[in-house]
């Protein structure tokens, strides 16, 4: 009976994962599958929770960083508005300094000139420099 409330924890922490996406609960996890393979061999729960602990405590140390290093960082892996950064576009209405709008991947975003004074006619091709909000700050490709 030990071995199955084990199981069961285990697989809702892995389960419950997904919602979390840091890999502590899938951690925590595959501690619960160990402390059930213990409560298989033996009926003493103060062993059943070392091994759960050791297990933990071992894979949020050894295998979690590795895990990490491996899925959710880099120097090439950029999101959300990181991505957009270096992104050509082509301009839909004129953009300067205040207002204007591009199309940026597909979708019309609202932007603004990067260089003061600087006016860009429909039909230009930009980069984008930065995202301030939801406006594409943009510059003139040379």
């Amino acid at each position: 009976m030990a071995a199955l409330i084990w199981f069961v924890a285990g697989l809702a922490l892995i389960a419950a994962e997904v919602l979390s996406g840091d890999f502590v609960l899938l951690m925590l996890g595959l501690g619960g599958l160990l402390g059930a393979g213990s409560a298989l061999i033996t009926d003493n729960v103060y062993i059943q929770v070392a091994v759960f602990a050791v297990a933990s405590v071992g894979l949020l140390g050894v295998v979690r960083p590795a895990l990490k290093k491996r899925f959710l960082s880099g120097p090439d892996h950029k999101t959300n508005a990181d991505a957009l950064i270096g992104a050509q576009a082509v301009v839909l209405s004129t953009v300067d300094i205040q207002s204007g709008q591009v199309k940026l991947g597909g979708d019309v975003w609202s932007a603004r000139c990067f260089t003061e004074g600087q006016v860009l006619e429909p039909g230009t091709r930009v980069t984008v420099v930065e995202i301030s909000g939801a406006t594409a700050v943009v510059s003139a490709e040379p």
